[in-house]
C-alpha cells in the first residue's frame, strides 16, 4: 500500500508550465531524489505535497493518520521562546496533552462526588501514560541529542530562537522536523547550512531512518547515499527511474540512445517510402501500393528524440602564471570584538594547490578567505600574496552586493567595459542567460540565477588564485557538476570552502581543517580526511585503554608511535610528492595533446604548412614526453608501494 498518491498534478505560472498532469506514488519506505534544473518546479512540487500551496489541477492524498514533514530552502520564522522549547513545541499533540492534563487535574481538585473523582482519576492516569510514552519518543533528551548532532552546544539550547542567524535557524527547524519523526520527510536542499562534521552526522541519521523520503540536493554523493529512486522533472514531464542518481544517468543515456536509433531507422524507412511514392505516383499499375504507403506515412507516429536540456557549460580563462608561493599567512591574528578567531596563525599556499577549507560553523573559514582576498585586514601579522598573483573571489554575500536595479548584462559588462558586448553575451550564454534574458533586472532573479551571475563576473576577469566560499549553494545538481568540471580544468590555484562532499572529493588535493584558531593541513580529499579521523578516534580509544592498564607505558607507546609516523612520513612524503607532481604534469600534457588533436582533425589545416608543422611537432613532442612521464610515474608508484609495504 502506498503512503502518498499524487494524481494528475498541473501547475502553470503565466506562460511557463511546471507540471502537466504529473502522477506518482511513494511507498512507506521509498527514498526518492527529486531532480531537475533550477526553475523546473522542484520546490513547487514539495510545497504542493506539504499542503502549503494548491495545484491548478490534480490531487495529493496521504494515507490516513500519516504525517508529512517539510523543510524549505528558506525559513521565515521559528516558534517563540528558546531553541529547545521551540523544538519540543513543534511535536504535534504535546500541547494538547499538557493542556488536557492541567484541565483534568483542576477538575479532580474540584470534584464533588466519589464517582466523579474515580472517572477523572482514571483519565488522569491514562493521560500520564500517554505523556510518558510521548516523552520517550519526543522528549527533551531526544531533542537535545538531535540538536547536539546538528552542532548546537548545550549552552546554546536556552538561547532565544529569534536571536539565531539564518543558518542556525534552519538547523533548529531541521532538528524540530527530525524530532517529529513524520512518516514522510520532504527536504529541499537540507545541507545548505551544514558544515562538514554536522553533515556527516545528518547523513548517518537519515540513512538509519526507515521513513519515506523525498530529497532535493545539489550534493551528488549525499544524494546517491540516501536514495533508491529518482523522480526527474524532464522536458517531456515528470519521469520515474529505479536506483540512485548514478543509475538514473545510465538509464537516461540508454533511453536517449535507443530513441535516437529508433528515430534514425524510422527516418530512413520513411524516406524510402516517400521515394517510392514520388517515383510511382503517376503509374496506374502502382496506384494501390502508392496509396497504401501514403496511408502508412499519415498514420505512423513519429518517434520523438528527447530535447536536450540546457545546462551550464564554461571554462575559466587562462591567466598569467604566478610565482611558486601564491599566498602566505605569517603570525596572523584576527578577532571580532572580544571573540578571537585566529591567534598567531601561519600557513602557506603553493602554486597548483587545491585546498578545501573545512570546520565547524563559526570556526573562521569565511574569515580566512576574506583575509586572503584582502576584504578584511588582520589585527596583527602579515597576509602576503606571491609574485604575479591575480585573485578571484566568489562568496555568497557577493550575490547580495549585485545591484538590483541593473540588468544582468550591465552587471557583468561593467567589470570589463573595454570588451565587446557580444563577447560578454557569449559568457552569459554559457551560464544559461541568452537572448533577451540578459536584460532581466538583478532584483527579479532567483538565488540560483544570482549565483550564476556572480560566477559569470568571476569568469570575465582572468585570475590565477581562486577563492570560493560555498560556491554550490543555490546551484542545481547539473550546475554543480559543471562547476566541478570547469574547476578540474582550471590551471591556477584554488582555495575553497564547501560542505558539498562530491564537490570537495572532485577537486581537493589537500584539506585545511580550521579548529581552535589553527589550521590542521592534511593531504588528500574529504574521504581521506574521514578515514584518518576514524582511525585517530579508534587509536585514541585504544590509547585510553592502554593508559588505564599500563599507566606510564601508554605515554611511551604514543611517543613511539609518533616517532614511527614521523619516520614513515620522512620516507613516504618525498615519493608521494613526486607521484603527485608527475600526475599533475601528465594531466597538463594530456590536455595539450588533446587540444592539438582537435586542431589536427581539420583537413584544411594541412594546406598551410606554416600552421600544421608546428602543431604536428608539438603533438609528437607531447606524445613522447607523455610516454616518458608514464614510465617515471609507474616506477615511482612501484617505489611507493614497496616503501609502504616495508613500513606497514
Amino acid at each position: 500500500m502506498s503512503l502518498l498518491h499524487a494524481r494528475a498534478l498541473s501547475v502553470r505560472y503565466g506562460p511557463k508550465v511546471l507540471l502537466d498532469g504529473a502522477s506518482f506514488a511513494l511507498g512507506h519506505h521509498d527514498r526518492a531524489g527529486l531532480i531537475g534544473p533550477n526553475g523546473s518546479g522542484k520546490s513547487t512540487l514539495l510545497k504542493i505535497l506539504a499542503g502549503q500551496i494548491e495545484p491548478d489541477r490534480g490531487t495529493v492524498q496521504l494515507v490516513h493518520r500519516s504525517r508529512a514533514g517539510y523543510l524549505p530552502q528558506e525559513l521565515s520564522e521559528l516558534p517563540p521562546g528558546s531553541v529547545i522549547d521551540g523544538v519540543l513545541a513543534s511535536v504535534p499533540g504535546r500541547s494538547w496533552l499538557q493542556g488536557r492534563l492541567a484541565a483534568v487535574e483542576a477538575g479532580l481538585a474540584q470534584a464533588a462526588t466519589e464517582e466523579e473523582q474515580v472517572e477523572l482519576g482514571g483519565e488522569l492516569a491514562e493521560l500520564h501514560e500517554q505523556l510518558a510514552h510521548h516523552e520517550e519518543l519526543y522528549g527533551r533528551h531526544r531533542a537535545e541529542e538531535i540538536l547536539g548532532g546538528l552542532g548546537f552546544a548545550r549552552s546554546e539550547l536556552s538561547r532565544l530562537a529569534s536571536d539565531l542567524s539564518g543558518g542556525w535557524k534552519m538547523r533548529a527547524a531541521l532538528a524540530a522536523l527530525l524530532l517529529q519523526d513524520p512518516e514522510l520527510l520532504l527536504l529541499d536542499e537540507p545541507t545548505n547550512h551544514l558544515d562538514v562534521p554536522t553533515l556527516e552526522w545528518f547523513d548517518s541519521f537519515l540513512r538509519r531512518s526507515r521513513k519515506a523520503l523525498l530529497l532535493v540536493s545539489h550534493d551528488r554523493e549525499f544524494l546517491d547515499r540516501q536514495i533508491d529512486r529518482v523522480l526527474s522533472l524532464e522536458s517531456e514531464g515528470l519521469r520515474a527511474y529505479a536506483g540512485n542518481y548514478e543509475r538514473y544517468l545510465e538509464l537516461r543515456a540508454a533511453e536517449e540512445e535507443r530513441l535516437a536509433a529508433q528515430a534514425e531507422k524510422q527516418s530512413r524507412r520513411r524516406a524510402q517510402m516517400q521515394a517510392f511514392i514520388e517515383r510511382f505516383r503517376a503509374k496506374a499499375t502502382k496506384a494501390r501500393q502508392v496509396q497504401s504507403r501514403v496511408k502508412l506515412l499519415e498514420k505512423e507516429e513519429i518517434v520523438q528524440v528527447r530535447e536536450e536540456r540546457a545546462t551550464v557549460r564554461f571554462r575559466f580563462p587562462e591567466a598569467p602564471r604566478s610565482g611558486r608561493e601564491v599566498a602566505r599567512l605569517e603570525r596572523v591574528s584576527k578577532s571580532y570584538g572580544a571573540t578571537p578567531v585566529y591567534r598567531d596563525l601561519s600557513a602557506q599556499v603553493l602554486r597548483g594547490d587545491r585546498i578545501a577549507v573545512i570546520g565547524l560553523n563559526g570556526a573562521g573559514k569565511t574569515t580566512l578567505l576574506k583575509l586572503l582576498a584582502r576584504e578584511i585586514e588582520p589585527d596583527a601579522g602579515v597576509v602576503a600574496l606571491g609574485h604575479n598573483v591575480v585573485t578571484g573571489y566568489f562568496a555568497q554575500h557577493h550575490t547580495e552586493r549585485l545591484d538590483p536595479a541593473r540588468t544582468i548584462l550591465e552587471e557583468v559588462h561593467g567589470l570589463v567595459p573595454t570588451q565587446a558586448q557580444s563577447w560578454v553575451r557569449g559568457v552569459l550564454g554559457s551560464f544559461l542567460f541568452s537572448g533577451d534574458e540578459v536584460e532581466k533586472r538583478i532584483g527579479v532573479l532567483s538565488g540560483g540565477e544570482r549565483a550564476r551571475v556572480a560566477l559569470a563576473r568571476l569568469l570575465v576577469v582572468p585570475s590565477n588564485f581562486l577563492l570560493m566560499d560555498e560556491p554550490t549553494n543555490h546551484l542545481d545538481l547539473d550546475s554543480s557538476e559543471a562547476l566541478i568540471d570547469a574547476l578540474t580544468r582550471y590551471e591556477g590555484t584554488l582555495l575553497f570552502v564547501s560542505h558539498n562532499r562530491s564537490f570537495v572529493n572532485g577537486l581537493a588535493t589537500r584539506i585545511w581543517e580550521v579548529r581552535d584558531g589553527v589550521i590542521d593541513s592534511q593531504p588528500g580529499d574529504l574521504d581521506d580526511w574521514s578515514r584518518r579521523r576514524t582511525a585517530q578516534t579508534a587509536s585514541e580509544v585504544q590509547d585510553g585503554s592502554s593508559r588505564a592498564s599500563a599507566g606510564g607505558q601508554g605515554v611511551q607507546a604514543r611517543r613511539e608511535r609518533a616517532f614511527q609516523r614521523e619516520q614513515r612520513d620522512k620516507v613516504l612524503g618525498p615519493i608521494k610528492r613526486a607521484v603527485a607532481e608527475l600526475e599533475q604534469r601528465i594531466a597538463q600534457l594530456e590536455q595539450e595533446k588533446k587540444a592539438a588533436e582537435a586542431q589536427l582533425a581539420d583537413p584544411a589545416l594541412f594546406s598551410d604548412p606554416a600552421r600544421s608543422t608546428p602543431l604536428i611537432t608539438a603533438y609528437r613532442d607531447a606524445a613522447r614526453k607523455l610516454e616518458e612521464l608514464y614510465a617515471r610515474w609507474e616506477h615511482k608508484s612501484e617505489e611507493l608501494a614497496a616503501a609502504e609495504s616495508r613500513l606497514s
